[in-house]
């Protein structure tokens, strides 16, 4: 963003931010004297998928994105964070939280401290990412119990005004978002007491081995991002991505900790730890999992779907790409490719995560290119999950 940019945007920002924390704070006070567990859910069901960059996240998105009763947005926050860069991860944390609450209660006009009020549907961050932006009533190209590619509605379905986004919102039971920016689950507490939400936590996690190696293949599209979370001096030389890894790995420690293992009574079945590799290994047991915590059906239609895309031959190596691959070569693509000196500095500054979350560490490069070896320590071995 020019500097020109940055100073007509952030006045806008700060005072839209500042009435809207005041109001948010305010109804937090007296939600928090009269709250009660009792209390009747709303109809409509709030998903929210958290991750971090490269670790699956966009396909287990689709997941929910291709299911004919869900509303799927991907990655809102990266509007806050493109409006205020120069601030850091953790104080971001606020607003990208005010405005998913928004987003879950399909009021878009959030979007206005951080987009033009002269918008259209296709300034949203990967829009075309939504299968419901691609269907009735945000495009007429396509019907709602379409499988649809992210090439075809991009084609077809980008000039229709941003008032869709909100029309499409209010005519599903489902409303799920995938975010990556944020770096513990207390933040989110204020969400999941809210009574006009019915929010689940669905929080995606893979072998941190394998997140950088990914990583390594798209630096520079991720640099910006890396950037916020630990700061440009500390993003910078050989060090910089293990910096980066760091953060991300402390971050699965406390989300998990926060989700599983301090247990809230208001969290007790509404957190779902979920592993990509269990996902690739047996994804259609896996998706009817998170179906069945997210009360959705399991349509046959979508069990074809989520064989095929798990059974091709792509490599995935582009950021954001859901296309058809060999999930399982993917996810060990890591064990051949990546050096062990980087292996090894990688597990040094992600263990405790790793130990904590299943992943078995390699000990020398004969034990990283045994493919034989299982690195992946089963579920029931982790600490107890409240999403099962």
């Amino acid at each position: 963003m020019s500097p020109s940019r940055e100073i007509l945007w952030l006045p806008r920002v700060i005072v839209a931010l500042g009435v809207q924390s005041v109001v948010f704070i305010c109804f937090l006070a007296q939600l928090h004297s009269s709250y009660s567990p009792q209390e009747k859910k709303p109809a409509q069901v709030h998903i929210l998928i958290l991750s971090s960059w490269r670790s699956g996240s966009s396909f287990t998105g689709q997941l929910f994105s291709q299911h004919p009763d869900v509303f799927y947005l991907m990655e809102p926050a990266w509007h806050v964070w493109t409006a205020m860069y120069r601030n850091r991860a953790k104080v971001l944390q606020m607003a990208a939280r005010d405005l998913i609450r928004s987003v879950f209660l399909c009021d878009m006009s959030v979007f206005d401290a951080y987009m033009s009020t002269q918008r259209n549907k296709s300034d949203l961050f990967q829009w075309e990412a939504s299968r419901a932006l691609c269907s009735p009533p945000a495009c007429d190209h396509f019907q709602r119990n379409h499988i649809i590619s992210k090439t075809a509605c991009k084609t077809l379905c980008g000039k229709y005004p941003f008032s869709k986004v909100e029309e499409a919102c209010k005519t599903y039971s489902h409303t799920v978002i995938k975010e990556v920016r944020f770096f513990d689950l207390t933040v989110l507490y204020p969400l999941l007491i809210d009574p006009s939400l019915n929010l689940k936590i669905i929080h995606l996690v893979r072998d941190p081995r394998a997140v950088f190696h990914s990583r390594e293949k798209t630096l520079a599209a991720l640099m910006y991002d890396s950037n916020i979370v630990v700061g440009p001096q500390n993003n910078q030389g050989e060090r910089g991505p293990y910096n980066v890894m760091q953060e991300i790995c402390k971050s699965h420690i406390r989300i998990y900790t926060e989700g599983s293992q301090a247990l809230p009574s208001f969290l007790k079945g509404r957190y779902m730890l979920v592993r990509y590799e269990d996902i690739v290994n047996d994804p259609l047991a896996k998706a009817a999992q998170i179906y069945k915590f997210a009360e959705l059906h399991f349509t046959p239609k979508l069990q074809v779907w989520v064989y095929n895309i798990t059974h091709g031959k792509g490599l995935g190596t582009q950021a954001f790409d859901i296309g058809s691959r060999d999930a399982v070569n993917v996810s060990q693509a890591w064990r051949k490719n990546l050096p062990f000196q980087k292996i090894a500095k990688l597990q040094n500054v992600c263990k405790d995560a790793m130990d904590l979350l299943g992943y078995r560490l390699v000990m020398s490069e004969e034990e990283q290119k045994d493919m034989a070896l299982n690195l992946l320590f089963t579920e029931s071995l982790l600490p107890s999950d409240t999403g099962n």
